[in-house]
């Protein structure tokens, strides 16, 4: 009999490795696991039209293949540098039989962000579904190593496109439309060596129980999924992090291991699909391996 997938999927120690900047999901080993093997679709997003940024890899890419599997047309953006992993994403769409479509660029630039929007509800004629998930993360040993510029790039990466694209997006949302960001454990628990990103995480989990307030009226719902660790590129290139915590990333959680990014995309489904969860917004939802989250 086969395991259970709680207990199949890949578990530390992984090969001592880095990645560097920004990371490619194609030079990550193991691989991580995105195409979801044992999940039954059901057409929850049939004729939906989503926009996934940084859809390339690692959480992204799982959502977009989830979402195509489920009936939508999907928009991921990405750097240019990360055209590998955009490559194999767009390809795998394509042969579920959806669209996808790459757009490259830095969601740091608000005119980016703008076009993003705007190019989704050309190509696709309309926008259904908007996900926010690009991050950027290094750790750090002290505050004396976090500079000006470090701090910027996190929150414009990580807080900044969360709030541009929101409001790029919201002329051509209706009723029905949701909007999901990636938030994280560390916005609850507050890593001593992720002082910017674990902010920002706060930032993000926060400002999607206002935006939920305030677009409630309109009939869009807006959540949040907050992951605990997960094997993707983030870590591996992270640049404070050793090739020896790569090695034994997630071995701490419950589980005892990190998630798969395959893991996590079923969450996004269950939030972006207007029958499953239609009473649900302003959630920050933990997928957390066993960690709890305070409160």
């Amino acid at each position: 009999m086969a395991k259970p997938q709680i207990e199949s999927e890949p578990k530390p120690p992984f090969p001592e490795q880095k990645l560097p900047k920004p990371g490619l999901e194609a030079d990550l080993r193991p691989r991580p696991r995105y195409q979801a093997s044992k999940y039954k679709p059901a057409e929850k997003l049939e004729g939906k039209a989503a926009l996934i940024t940084g859809g390339d890899s690692g959480i992204g890419r799982a959502v977009a293949v989830l979402f195509a599997r489920e009936g939508a047309d999907v928009v991921i953006t990405a750097l240019p540098e990360e055209k590998r992993d955009s490559d194999e994403t767009r390809m795998v769409v394509q042969e579920i039989g959806r669209r996808c479509i790459v757009i490259e660029g830095d969601v740091t630039d608000p005119k980016f962000c703008r076009d993003a929007i705007e190019r989704t509800v050309y190509e696709l004629g309309h926008l259904d579904i908007l996900v926010s998930n690009a991050a950027h993360q290094n750790r750090k040993n002290s505050l004396e190593e976090l500079d000006d510029e470090e701090w910027d790039r996190t929150f414009k990466t990580n807080v900044y496109a969360y709030f541009r694209l929101v409001k790029a997006a919201l002329p051509h949302l209706k009723a029905g439309s949701s909007i999901i960001v990636t938030g994280s454990e560390t916005g609850f628990e507050g890593p001593e060596e992720l002082p910017d990103y674990a902010a920002t995480k706060g930032a993000i989990h926060t400002l999607t129980k206002v935006l939920a307030k305030q677009l409630a009226e309109r009939g869009i719902r807006v959540n949040c999924v907050a992951p605990g660790p997960v094997w993707t590129p983030l870590n591996p290139a992270d640049e404070g992090a050793t090739p020896q915590k790569v090695a034994t990333f997630g071995q701490k959680t419950p589980l005892g291991r990190p998630a798969q990014p395959e893991e996590l995309a079923p969450a996004y489904v269950f939030l972006a699909s207007d029958a499953d969860s239609s009473y649900v917004t302003g959630e920050i939802l933990a997928v957390m391996g066993g960690g709890t989250t305070p409160g």
